[in-house]
């Protein structure tokens, strides 16, 4: 049955949420001392994007114009998107992270008039690049420049600008708002492709507000909630949540800050919240070390807990009825051990959902055996996040839950997922080849990962397609790029093989050409060695890292390498790790060095 989605844009919603709810909180922001939130109801939501909105018209922006955020989550993020979709524009998601050259590449390719800017560091990283189309920069934070040769003005300035021209045209954003359809386009974000080239992937309307609803329908957001928005807005997996958050009228608490999240997790109190993987792995952690290192009868309590918990999930899982025994333990279970947890989360979670990459089934049991029951879901940036998802009454760990709405989905001859519907994108923004080639000839488009489907429709991904990684973090990473950096930095390399895929960093496994290698250690104290001996000593370990140091400082924050390893042989056709044609076979190299990857992210959970 067709999803009913009772509007034709994004602002089409925002407005009639605004108009039904006028009173109710909607967004917030931290307080200054980080004391709780502080609210804005959905009718002075309303007010300031519209301003925002009159004060683009006034810029020139109109419909389907992109509009850049440079910007970590915040609350002024929210203003601006809604302000730049009442204007008729698109937005284009910047993380703040991204490096100058990529911002500007961003920025340039899709065309944006206007680019807002959280402070003057940001807006640096376009200063003296060739944006003939960027006619402003708009400052989220800090006072304009008056000598940037791309006029600034300050967000307070722009929403002036908008109040003056809404007192002079009250129906103005009305106006530009009946004019924008489900088939036009709300958003440009730009995914890395297979060279790390940025992709823009474009999103229009009706998808997002298809999102919103399915969400709504599966039960996991209600109007009686709170959500911890932490996840960033340039992410699709952020956007789809504020598309929610509109249509159902979720109060919902917006704060980028990662390294405050825990903590304010017991001000704030959610009863619901979403995040990547690496989130979950965080709290997981802190929890397991903790007991550990408490020693003694603490110790031996959590551990005769989390046995009980994760026999009663077993149970669950298997769809058999939990003994009146076994129900008697965890109740004390859960007093002695998982209500610390549970009041670390803020003591009323009501669903947690995770997405982006990856979740570990043992991660999932152990919050599941907590009674803090993990919705994992799938989607991507180029189907609007948002595809399947465990609904909360129906969680099955180690699946990504069934399809959302009325999404539809099959499973290739070669294992692809296959989706189809309309959430999935209109295409890449000005690659018309690489757009064709992402979809089959009726329409399905081709995710890229390897999955089945069991009889109940629970999607289960087994596997990846494509060549790029995605760390637990939900970021993607392109390992040929960097593996083609680095050997163009460090002339002693033969092989280097990017590792990251589900993993909370980067790492790398590298090889060395002997003859290069000889060369470097002649007239030294390592001069005669034999090879083994030269690639496993602290003298090649150093150089070696010396340029990894020297590669990162050319890349992303997210792409960077943390661990470097050196194999003692270089990848050989024969063991299955290099193709004839020499280029990386990924999973035989993994395999067969194993122990080499694992060693290098031993210990690591327990230290974050």
């Amino acid at each position: 049955m067709a999803l009913d989605v009772p509007y034709r844009s994004i602002p089409d919603m925002f407005l009639k949420r605004v108009a039904a709810t006028p009173d109710r909180h909607a967004f917030a922001s931290p307080a200054p001392d980080d004391s709780g939130p502080v609210w804005l109801t959905w009718d002075q939501v309303g007010q300031r994007a519209k301003a925002v909105a009159a004060g683009l018209h006034g810029l020139g922006v109109g419909q389907e114009d992109p509009v850049a955020i440079l910007a970590n989550t915040r609350l002024d993020w929210v203003i601006a998107d809604l302000g730049i979709m009442c204007a008729g524009g698109a937005t284009t998601t910047v993380y703040p992270t991204t490096e100058p050259a990529d911002a500007t590449f961003i920025i340039a390719d899709s065309g944006s008039k206007v680019l807002f800017a959280e402070n003057p560091a940001q807006a640096a990283k376009i200063a003296g690049a060739d944006l003939p189309v960027l006619t402003h920069v708009v400052l989220l934070d800090g006072a304009a420049d008056a000598t940037a040769t791309v006029p600034q003005l300050t967000l307070a300035e722009l929403e002036e600008r908008g109040t003056r021209a809404l007192a002079a045209e009250p129906d103005l954003i009305d106006m530009l708002v009946a004019g924008i359809g489900p088939d036009h386009l709300a958003t440009l974000i730009y995914t890395s492709g297979t060279t790390g080239r940025p992709k823009g992937v474009e999103l229009l309307h009706g998808g997002w507000c298809w999102e919103a609803v399915a969400q709504a329908e599966v039960g996991l957001l209600r109007d009686d909630d709170l959500q911890y928005l932490w996840l960033p807005l340039a992410h699709s997996f952020g956007k789809t949540l504020l598309c929610g958050a509109i249509h159902v009228g979720l109060p919902t608490y917006v704060d980028g800050r990662v390294d405050k999240l825990v903590d304010l997790l017991s001000v704030i109190r959610p009863t619901l919240m979403c995040g990547a993987p690496r989130v979950f792995e965080k709290v997981y952690n802190k929890a397991v070390t903790t007991a550990q290192g408490a020693g003694g009868a603490k110790a031996k309590i959590f551990a005769w807990g989390v046995r009980v918990g994760k026999e009663k999930v077993a149970l669950e899982q298997a769809g058999k009825p939990v003994p009146a025994g076994l129900k008697l333990r965890y109740g004390v279970a859960e007093k002695l051990v998982f209500s610390k947890l549970q009041a670390r989360l803020g003591g009323r979670m009501r669903v947690l959902v995770s997405g982006a990459a990856p979740l570990s089934p043992e991660i999932a049991t152990f919050f599941a055996a907590a009674n803090l029951p993990i919705s994992e879901g799938y989607g991507l940036t180029e189907t609007s996040a948002g595809n399947f998802v465990n609904p909360p009454s129906g969680l099955r760990i180690g699946t990504v839950g069934k399809a959302m709405g009325d999404l539809e989905c099959r499973i290739d001859t070669d294992g692809e997922i296959l989706v189809r519907g309309r959430p999935v994108m209109r295409g890449y923004h000005n690659l018309p080849e690489e757009t064709a080639a992402a979809f089959t000839e009726d329409g399905f488009f081709r995710t890229g990962d390897i999955g089945s489907l069991d009889e109940q429709g629970y999607l289960r991904i087994t596997d990846r397609k494509k060549d790029l990684v995605k760390t637990s973090g939900g970021k993607y990473i392109a390992p040929s790029h960097i593996e083609g950096m680095f050997k163009a930095i460090c002339p002693y390399t033969s092989q280097a093989v990017v590792v990251g895929q589900a993993r909370n960093f980067c790492t790398m496994l590298v090889t060395l050409d002997p003859d290069a290698i000889r060369g470097w250690v002649a007239g030294g104290p390592l001069e005669g060695r034999d090879y083994s001996a030269i690639v496993a000593s602290p003298e090649a370990k150093a150089m070696v890292e010396e340029y990894v140091a020297q590669l990162n400082a050319k890349l992303n924050r997210w792409e960077t390498i943390k661990k470097v390893a050196i194999l003692p042989r270089d990848l050989t056709i024969e063991d299955g790790e290099i193709t004839p044609s020499l280029k990386i076979k990924r999973r035989g190299v993994e395999s067969n060095f194993a122990a080499e990857i694992d060693k290098m992210y031993a210990g690591t959970l327990a230290e974050l």
